[in-house]
């Protein structure tokens, strides 16, 4: 989206391709989820061109503005974080990046915000918080759309400390699931991250027709 600019420091390497000069940015998997499930090999993250994704939990901005990259000049990103530190640097990337729309709110409290945000496709979420499962589906029931898709990392001792980490995620699975939200893949994010999951899924499935 922005040629020539860095959002925190990472390399730029620009390809030729078809006689075009096209720039691209490394991507740090030990400082994004997102990178780090893509690496592990997620079947899906369901973010492509053109989409319109809420991001729970964006802090600085810097997994956000690969999504920017992704989702193109005709997708959104509305990047939900409610520390207003973080909040400033996020605002100064969505400075540089018109797909990006800051939204300094507690994810907690959706209908803070609803003006704010249209029906999205694809919700991540990278909260770390003790409810996360409950926010992400609060969030769920106001924006994505019907056979949209979510994304949640789990941090496993930010829920409970005293269970193994495989507990924890059989835990928040089944809330996801009563809440409408059909988990589909999970994977643990090792190396990149200790006793983190992403678990990745669709939200209120679509009928099928006929054929797939």
């Amino acid at each position: 989206m922005v040629p020539g600019h860095s959002v925190y420091g990472e390399r730029r390497v620009t390809v030729t391709e078809g006689g075009v000069k096209q720039e691209y940015r490394t991507w740090n998997p030990f400082r994004s989820k997102l990178a780090a499930a893509i690496l592990g090999g997620v079947d899906q993250i369901h973010i492509k061109p053109k989409s319109k994704v809420l991001y729970l939990g964006a802090a600085s901005g810097t997994t956000v503005s690969h999504v920017s990259d992704i989702i193109g000049p005709d997708g959104l990103v509305y990047a939900v974080e409610f520390s207003h530190r973080a909040g400033r640097d996020l605002v100064n990337v969505a400075k540089k990046r018109t797909n990006i729309i800051p939204v300094l709110e507690d994810a907690r409290h959706p209908l803070k915000y609803r003006m704010l945000i249209g029906m999205v496709d694809v919700i991540f979420a990278d909260v770390a918080q003790p409810d996360q499962s409950r926010i992400v589906a609060l969030n769920a029931h106001t924006f994505l759309r019907n056979g949209g898709h979510f994304l949640i990392s789990i941090k496993a001792n930010c829920i409970d400390s005293t269970a193994s980490a495989e507990a924890v995620f059989a835990s928040e699975v089944r809330k996801l699931q009563q809440e409408n939200l059909k988990p589909q893949e999970q994977l643990t994010l090792e190396p990149y991250e200790r006793d983190h999951a992403v678990v990745v899924g669709v939200y209120r499935p679509l009928p099928k027709s006929g054929s797939k």
